[in-house]
């Protein structure tokens, strides 16, 4: 066999291999479409919803009408709009790195998203409701793990000072740290500032992936550490920080950019 021969095998099976990976990309990628929608549910593991873009509203807007919430009607949180909510609040970003949606230090990563579910709270799409519980956010495989059953809202808002709009509202995430993660790297300094400043971007994640979507959420502190922890059923070292109703408005005030520099015309003329 000659060179040419030789070239023009070589040519032929770059080709070939070419085609053949292309139609495996191209197969992967329409087989990603059609389960991205994909939701499985059995008595322990939520299949989420994969992350995509599903709101119309801009990040200018979502700042602007962004508020804290607490009523809410009764209409259930919808599970592909759960699902990416949970996704803006800790969700993996970045595939090479693992990088998440919120920045943290050194990328330690020490917060724990739980997601505590009411009765008739989280619509699934022809099948249903979520069945009432508490359930932990697994970030990299995007998955909801059932902690425990049970609507436990009334004590949860009991843990929290009688706070009702927890409650009532049909979901509520509570985010809690472990310190070690930080501290064994940055020290005092990770507990008192960095694991404290990550709840904080997590939280305000939050508030503008509800506010785009349609719902709304407050952020709360006030409550009893270790009743919360008793309560959700996570492991000592888990400290509870924040808690974040989420449902939909019961009232929504409309504002509109052109308010805003009206404002500032005033203030600027005064």
């Amino acid at each position: 066999m000659g060179f040419k021969s030789h070239v023009g095998l070589l040519a032929s099976l770059i080709t070939t291999l070419l085609v053949v990976s292309y139609v495996v990309w191209i197969a992967i990628r329409s087989d990603v479409s059609l389960q991205r929608d994909h939701v499985i549910v059995d008595s322990s593991i939520i299949t989420l919803p994969l992350p995509r873009k599903l709101s119309n509203m801009s990040v200018e807007e979502a700042i602007l009408l962004r508020r804290s919430i607490r009523e809410y009607t009764s209409d259930p949180v919808k599970l592909e709009h759960l699902a990416m909510i949970l996704w803006a609040a800790y969700g993996v970003t970045d595939p090479v790195w693992g990088f998440r949606a919120s920045p943290s230090a050194g990328a330690t990563y020490p917060l724990e998203v739980y997601v505590v579910i009411g009765e008739w709270g989280v619509l699934v799409e022809k099948e249903g409701y979520l069945t009432p519980g508490v359930y932990k956010y697994d970030v990299h495989r995007h998955l909801l793990l059932l902690v425990k059953s049970g609507d436990v809202r009334g004590e949860l808002a009991d843990a929290a000072l009688g706070q009702e709009w927890v409650r009532n509202t049909p979901v509520s995430l509570v985010v809690c740290a472990v310190f070690e993660r930080t501290t064994q790297r940055y020290g005092e300094r990770g507990r008192v500032r960095y694991v404290p400043m990550e709840a904080g971007h997590l939280g305000q994640n939050v508030y503008l992936m509800s506010t785009a979507l349609g719902y709304g959420s407050v952020v709360i502190g006030a409550f009893i550490d270790d009743r919360v922890q008793s309560i959700i059923g996570v492991r000592q070292d888990e400290i509870p920080l924040y808690i974040i109703p989420i449902g939909v408005p019961r009232e929504q005030r409309r504002i509109d950019f052109t308010d805003i520099w009206r404002y500032i015309e005033v203030k600027r003329s005064g």
